[in-house]
């Protein structure tokens, strides 16, 4: 009787653990996702994309973020070089946790709707998708986050979560991150396919403060088939000036101008 006790007692605690260890991973990613309280940020980077031969191309972003109604907003302009001068993308989040995005091509001449289809395709000719711009962003509530293990990286002592979407049509299967555990910054993120192959890596290193608060100032997506990379260095960043409301407009997107 006392080892029937011993084993339905050691079921129990088999059952539970990973109901805790669920909650308390989706506390970590949240916390790490939301680390920075702002209303608004404003930066200028340089982009650098490296090929497989090691040569590289540069091109000067301006990236705009405002809270909305249902979440973040983010637009990204294209400064240079010629061939991409006046690239200009808009994503929103919607009340039901995706996004709306939109893409103006100056080839085009028009605003160009991405579908969630689109969503695995390169980024205007970078490592990054459409997807991926927001991963550091994502609301923790589209996947499912279990803590795999603790190890130390970088030497800091960190959490190493894996995330599943729950929408079985996203691009990636799962992501797994390592998390600092006393700061919650994200030094990785690993990215996998549908067949459970590693397709990509995501690094943010550089933290340091800017107005009060520690931020990662690069930000590296490498695509591990290809061999190529996508480095954004972080040269000015301001949190809480002042945004038109304008700016995420399809008009903004058009003109470059707040009407």
């Amino acid at each position: 009787m006392k080892w029937i006790a011993m084993v339905m007692a050691a079921a129990v605690s088999l059952v539970a653990i990973p109901r805790a260890d669920a909650q308390d991973a989706a506390s970590v990613v949240h916390s790490a996702r939301n680390r920075i309280q702002k209303t608004t940020v404003s930066t200028r980077s340089r982009m650098v994309i490296t090929a497989k031969n090691g040569s590289t191309s540069e091109r000067r972003i301006d990236q705009y973020s405002k809270d909305g109604p249902n979440g973040n907003r983010v637009v990204i302009v294209f400064q240079s070089p010629a061939n991409v001068a006046g690239t200009r993308f808009l994503t929103m989040d919607t009340a039901s946790g995706g996004e709306d995005r939109w893409i103006f091509l100056p080839a085009l001449g028009k605003v160009r709707r991405v579908a969630a289809s689109e969503g695995s395709g390169s980024f205007v000719g970078t490592d990054f998708s459409y997807d991926d711009i927001s991963i550091p962003d994502r609301d923790t509530g589209l996947d499912t986050h279990t803590i795999l293990r603790e190890e130390t990286f970088n030497g800091a002592a960190c959490y190493v979560i894996q995330s599943v979407p729950k929408d079985t049509g996203y691009q990636y299967s799962k992501m797994i991150s390592w998390i600092d555990k006393s700061s919650y910054f994200i030094y990785k993120a690993e990215m996998y396919d549908r067949k459970g192959t590693l397709v990509k890596r995501m690094e943010l290193s550089g933290y340091k403060p800017v107005q009060d608060r520690i931020t990662p100032m690069q930000t590296t997506v490498s695509t591990v088939a290809a061999g190529t990379s996508t480095t954004i260095y972080v040269e000015i960043l301001k949190y809480d000036d002042p945004i038109p409301e304008g700016v995420f407009t399809s008009s903004y997107l058009e003109t470059g101008r707040v009407r």
